[in-house]
C-alpha cells in the first residue's frame, strides 16, 4: 500500500513539473524591444540597411523578416515592395508560398499520428499504402522512349525512410511526369489520393536507407496522413495544427478577399528582375477550387504564423496553451536520423524534416550547433534554435533564386545582434 502510494506520489509529481514547464513556456509571441531579451537594436538596423540596398539595386523586389528570442518579437518588418512596378510597398502581413518550408508541418502531423498510436515509425509504408508492396530499384532508364528496367527492392519502404528523405524518391524525374505527378504543386482538378499511389508503383531510385535522396517523400506523408486518419489533408492540418496554433493565414490556398495579401513573384537573369513568366499560373493559392494538397510544397503562409509554429517546437510542443506535441516526439523530430550518410556533401545532417547545424556546420558561420533550419524553393528560409531560444523566419519571392546568398547573408547578421 505504501509503495503504491509513494508510486502515485512520484507520477502526480511528474504530470505537476511537465504541467510547470508548459506554463514557464513563452504561450503567445509578444513584442519587446531587442535589448530586453539580450539582442540589439543598433545592429538590426544593419540588416534592414543591408536588405534596402539590394531594393536598391534590383537584386530583390522586397523581404520581410521576422526575429524573435524568448517568446519575443524583436523585429518584424518589411521592406520593399509587393508590387515592384506598381510601387505597392510590401506588407509584414504578406501571404507567401512557403514551398519546402511546408514539409515541417507535414512532418508534425505525421508525428501526431505516431503520438495517437496509429503508426509506427518503422512500419512498411505498404501497410497504409499498398502500391508500396511490391517495390522495385531503377537500373536502367532510356531516355529517348522512356522505358526501363528494375529489380525488386531487397527491402521495403518504410514510414522513418520517407521522414529522412532515404526512401529513394527524388523530384523532377521523367517517370514521375508521364505518369502525371507534379513536383510541387497543380492547378488541375487532381488530388494526392489520385497521384501518390502511382508514384508508390514507380521504381525507386535507390534501396531504401542507402542514400538521402531529397525528393517528393513528404508529399507522399500527407497521402499517408489522410489514409490513417480518415480526413482530407488539408481538413487535417487545419484541425490539429493551424486552429490550435492560431495560424490564420495559413492554408492551401489563400482565403476569399485576402488575394491581394498574396506576394507577388519575380525572376532574376541576365535581363535583371522582372516578374515571373509563369506568375499567372503561380497565383495558384487563390483558387478554393484547388484541389492538390502538396505536403511538400504546397502551402502559403505569413511569417508571423510560422513563426508560431516555431515557437511551439521551442517550447516542447506547446504553445496558445495547446499540447501539439510531447517533449520527447519534438527531441525525436530533431535529431540526426541519416547517421553516417551525407546530406549533399554538407558537414550537417538531417533529422524529420530540419536540417541539423552540426559542430563542423557550425564552422562555417555564427549559427549554433544544435540549430534547425530549412528554406522554400522561392527565396524564404527559417531557423529555430533550442539553445539561444532564437527564431528567425524570411522571405522574399523570386524564382529560380539566389536563395542561399541571402540565407546565410541575414542568418549571420541575425546572429551578430545577439550581445548577451
Amino acid at each position: 500500500m505504501r509503495l503504491l502510494f509513494t508510486f502515485s506520489l512520484i507520477i502526480g509529481l511528474q504530470c505537476t513539473q511537465a504541467q510547470t514547464a508548459i506554463q514557464n513556456k513563452p504561450q503567445q509571441l509578444t513584442v519587446a524591444k531587442p535589448e530586453s531579451v539580450g539582442m540589439s537594436s543598433e545592429r538590426f538596423k544593419t540588416i534592414e540597411q543591408f536588405l534596402q540596398s539590394e531594393i536598391d539595386k534590383k537584386h530583390l523586389p522586397g523581404s520581410m523578416l521576422l526575429v524573435a528570442r524568448k517568446g519575443k518579437i524583436v523585429y518584424h518588418n518589411a521592406v520593399g515592395y509587393h508590387d515592384l512596378e506598381a510601387k505597392k510597398p510590401l506588407q509584414k502581413d504578406q501571404i507567401f508560398r512557403i514551398m519546402s518550408m511546408s514539409k515541417a508541418l507535414t512532418t508534425t502531423a505525421v508525428m501526431m499520428l505516431y503520438e495517437d498510436g496509429k503508426i509506427d515509425l518503422d512500419d512498411p509504408a505498404s501497410k497504409y499504402i499498398p502500391e508500396f508492396a511490391n517495390t522495385k530499384v531503377l537500373v536502367y532508364y532510356n531516355e529517348k522512349d522512356s522505358t526501363y528496367s528494375a529489380v525488386p527492392a531487397k527491402k521495403q519502404v518504410t514510414i522513418r525512410h520517407l521522414l529522412n528523405h532515404t526512401a529513394g524518391i527524388p523530384y523532377s524525374h521523367p517517370l514521375y511526369y508521364k505518369a502525371g505527378i507534379p513536383d510541387f504543386f497543380s492547378t488541375k482538378p487532381i488530388t494526392i489520393g489520385q497521384t501518390m499511389p502511382k508514384l508508390a508503383a514507380l521504381p525507386l531510385m535507390h534501396e531504401p536507407g542507402e542514400k538521402f535522396t531529397y525528393g517528393l517523400n513528404t508529399d507522399m506523408l500527407g497521402y499517408l496522413v489522410e489514409r490513417v486518419s480518415g480526413m482530407r489533408f488539408g481538413d487535417f492540418l487545419q484541425k490539429r495544427i493551424f486552429d490550435p496554433l492560431g495560424m490564420n493565414d495559413t492554408g492551401f490556398y489563400v482565403k476569399k478577399g485576402n488575394e491581394s495579401r498574396l506576394m507577388l513573384q519575380y525572376t532574376i537573369d541576365s535581363a535583371g528582375l522582372r516578374p515571373h513568366p509563369n506568375r499567372e499560373e503561380e497565383i495558384y493559392p487563390v483558387s478554393t477550387a484547388r484541389t492538390y494538397e502538396s505536403g511538400g510544397a504546397g502551402l502559403t503562409s505569413t511569417v508571423l504564423d510560422y513563426a508560431k509554429f516555431l515557437q511551439m517546437l521551442l517550447n516542447d510542443g506547446a504553445y496558445n496553451n495547446q499540447q501539439i506535441l510531447s517533449r520527447k516526439t519534438v527531441e525525436l523530430m530533431c535529431r540526426n536520423q541519416i547517421g553516417d550518410l551525407s546530406m549533399w556533401g554538407s558537414e550537417n545532417k538531417f533529422s524529420f524534416g530540419f536540417e541539423i547545424i552540426t559542430e563542423k556546420g557550425a564552422q562555417k558561420d555564427a549559427s549554433t550547433p544544435g540549430a534547425l533550419r530549412w528554406g522554400g524553393r522561392n527565396g524564404s528560409d527559417y531557423v529555430f534554435d533550442p539553445k539561444e531560444e532564437l527564431l528567425i523566419v524570411w522571405t522574399m519571392q523570386v524564382v529560380p533564386t539566389p536563395h542561399w546568398y541571402y540565407t546565410e547573408k541575414i542568418r549571420r547578421m541575425v546572429y551578430q545582434c545577439l550581445v548577451d
